[in-house]
């Protein structure tokens, strides 16, 4: 897929009860509440979170939840939809 002219691999894996999203941008990437922040952050990725998503459209359009330092550093905030921080991480 892309967004905003940038390439993204969105991954989506059925689960029980609700889908695993994730959003791979060429930098970073955008995760659902399934995926861990913690390791995120000790692995020194650019990465942040969305909850209460269940295809990639609805997470574009989410606001973000967590951010790691990298992601930061990149420019990332809470409170910033993903569509722009999917640009940050091109």
């Amino acid at each position: 897929m892309v967004v905003e002219g940038i390439p993204i691999l969105g991954l989506l894996m059925e689960m029980g009860n609700a889908p695993l999203l994730v959003l791979k941008a060429p930098n970073g990437f955008v995760m659902c509440g399934y995926l861990n922040m913690e390791t995120a952050e000790a692995l020194g990725d650019a990465a942040c979170m969305v909850r209460g998503v269940s295809d990639f459209e609805a997470m574009l359009q989410k606001e973000v939840l967590e951010v790691t330092r990298k992601a930061q550093e990149l420019g990332i905030s809470k409170g910033m939809k993903v569509r722009e921080a999917i640009l940050r991480l091109k």
